[in-house]
């Protein structure tokens, strides 16, 4: 097989694999917002209270679970791109420095698209109790509005009435 095709099957062997890899990231959606809810989380009672936004501040939702795709992809990528550089020992090395650097950006790529914008919502409940609440910013709210605050059996969401 000539070095050429060699690198071709590589090639597509690679992009095959961080096409599924990014299939399945892409299952794995996790989401801060108010109006999303799992599956697990339907058909849950809650409980729901009332009270009046004190302040909203803006603020960035990082995700606490990396997936490892992003350094997956990018370090099998990193991988091939650095196979095609020089020959022998020369070249493994470089297929190792480009999996790691790879790896490294990849991984970097995926922390940025797992930030949300979000809001850091001050409620005062009705009962004079005092809450914070951070979620996505997908739905307007604003000082003074009346809200509910939902809770119980998964995360506490703050939906305007």
């Amino acid at each position: 097989m000539s070095s050429l095709s060699s690198r071709a099957v590589r090639l597509t062997a690679v992009a095959g694999i961080s096409l599924s890899a990014l299939v399945l990231a892409g299952c794995a959606n996790q989401s801060a917002s108010g109006s999303v809810y799992t599956y697990g989380q339907a058909q849950q009672e809650q409980i729901v209270r009332y009270g009046t936004v004190v302040s909203v501040r803006p603020v960035v939702i990082q995700s606490d679970k990396s997936s490892g795709v992003g350094a997956l992809a990018g370090g099998a990528l990193g991988g091939v791109a650095g196979s095609t550089i020089g020959g022998g020992r020369g070249q493994i090395l470089t297929s190792i420095g480009g999996a790691l650097l790879g790896g490294l950006a990849g991984n970097a790529v995926e922390n940025q698209v797992n930030k949300t914008q979000g809001l850091e919502i001050t409620v005062r409940l009705d009962n004079g109790e005092t809450r914070v609440i951070a979620q996505a910013n997908d739905i307007a709210l604003s000082s003074g509005q009346r809200v509910q605050v939902i809770s119980g059996g998964g995360p506490t969401r703050v939906v305007p009435m």
